[in-house]
């Protein structure tokens, strides 16, 4: 099986709400870039990439994490983060049953991810190979 068929079974097994919520954020990160791949790391954990981590989702007992791996480094305008805030490099969602998905925030949160991801990139690339980054529609 692939990441993306180990995902759905995933959720397919999750017969609650957090189903349904983790279902959502599935499509609402692969919704925000149609080139973000997904990956099954860790024994168990969707991961969703693009030029390195954008973020890792588990279903827990009463909630779903959606985890942001630089999201200490991320605008949160909208304030989504509500988990996680005295790291210094993580910054994670829980979602609690009954919660609504602010997808257009959460698009835009997914968005400047990737853009974080690409331009530690471009920094890492030795002088004389790195290749043009193109930005992300928002």
């Amino acid at each position: 099986m692939n990441a993306s068929e180990r995902i759905d079974q995933l959720i397919a097994e999750i017969t609650d709400w957090r189903g349904k919520t983790f279902a959502s954020l599935r499509k609402c990160i692969l919704a925000a870039d149609r080139e973000i791949i997904e990956e099954w790391k860790w024994m168990g954990s969707p991961v969703w990439s693009r030029d390195g981590i954008i973020a890792v989702a588990n279903a827990h007992k009463g909630k779903v994490k959606l985890t942001f791996d630089y999201g200490a480094r991320l605008p949160d305008p909208e304030k989504l983060f509500n988990a996680g805030l005295e790291g210094n490099q993580r910054r994670a969602i829980d979602f609690f049953e009954g919660d609504e998905i602010n997808e257009r925030a959460l698009k835009n949160l997914v968005r400047a991810a990737v853009d974080y991801n690409q331009i530690k990139l471009k920094r890492k690339a030795p002088a004389g190979t790195r290749t043009k980054v193109h930005k992300s529609k928002k």
